[in-house]
C-alpha cells in the first residue's frame, strides 16, 4: 500500500491555515483520495492542557503562563503523541495526513518567548524524532490583516496575541526558508482569495503525488 503524504500548513493565527486545511480535505475527497485533517496543539491529553494555557484558563504559581521552556517540551510531548497515535497510523494506511501547524511554529514561537534565537536549535532536538512533512506550506499575512481575522472570528485575546509580539513573529516566519533548510517550504499570499490559495495549494500536491510515495 502507498504510503499518505504529510503535508502541514503554517502561519501566524489568523494567516489561514484551519481554513486551508478543511478546503485541502474536500480537495482530496473530490478526487476519491483519502484525507485526514490534524492540528498541532491536539485533541489528545497534553494538547487539551497546551489550550487551556494559550487561552489564559491555566496558569502557574503566582498567576502567570508557563515559561518557554516549559511551552517547548509540551508542545513536544503533544506532538510526539500525535505522531504517534495519528499521524504515522494514517499515513501507514495510505491516508493523506494535513496538519495545521508543526515543528516549525514551535521553533519560531518559543524561540521568540524566550528573547535568546541560541535557544532553536535545543528546540529542534526535542522535536528530533518528528517526522519531515512532504510540504510545508506558509500563508503568509501582515500583523493588521491577522489580528482583524482574529478579532472577527473570536474577540477574545489569547497569550500570544500582542501586537508587537505578532509583527516579530511574522518577521520569522518570512525567514523560514533559512530557519529550516532541510523542509520543502511553500510561501503563499495569505491575503488571496481562499479558492486561489486553494488552488495554488493543489497544483503542489498534484507535483508530489506525481513523484509517488514517500518513504
Amino acid at each position: 500500500m502507498q504510503r499518505g503524504h504529510l503535508i502541514v500548513f503554517e502561519g501566524v493565527d489568523g494567516s489561514g491555515t484551519t481554513t486551508q486545511a478543511s478546503m485541502l480535505r474536500g480537495r482530496f475527497a473530490g478526487t476519491g483520495l483519502p484525507a485526514h485533517v490534524t492540528a498541532q496543539p491536539s485533541g489528545g491529553p497534553v494538547g487539551t492542557l497546551i489550550r487551556q494555557v494559550l487561552s489564559g484558563r491555566l496558569v502557574t504559581i503566582g498567576g502567570k503562563a508557563p515559561g518557554w521552556a516549559t511551552m517547548s517540551l509540551l508542545f513536544a510531548a503533544d506532538r510526539q503523541d500525535l505522531q504517534e497515535n495519528e499521524i504515522e497510523p494514517n499515513l501507514r494506511e495510505g491516508v493523506n495526513v494535513i496538519c495545521d501547524r508543526y515543528v516549525h511554529s514551535s521553533v519560531i514561537y518559543q524561540g521568540l518567548s524566550s528573547s535568546s534565537r541560541n535557544v532553536m536549535p535545543w528546540i529542534h532536538e526535542i522535536n528530533r524524532h518528528i517526522r519531515e512533512p512532504d510540504i510545508v506550506i506558509y500563508l503568509q499575512v501582515n500583523s493588521e490583516e491577522a489580528m482583524r481575522r482574529r478579532t472577527a472570528r473570536s474577540g477574545r485575546m489569547e497569550i500570544f496575541d500582542d501586537a508587537e509580539f505578532q509583527t516579530k513573529l511574522i518577521e520569522e516566519y518570512d525567514r523560514m526558508e533559512e530557519l529550516f533548510s532541510e523542509s520543502n517550504i511553500l510561501t503563499i499570499d495569505g491575503t488571496l482569495p481562499v479558492e486561489e490559495i486553494n488552488d495554488r495549494v493543489w497544483a503542489e500536491i498534484e507535483k508530489l503525488r506525481a513523484k509517488g510515495a514517500p518513504e
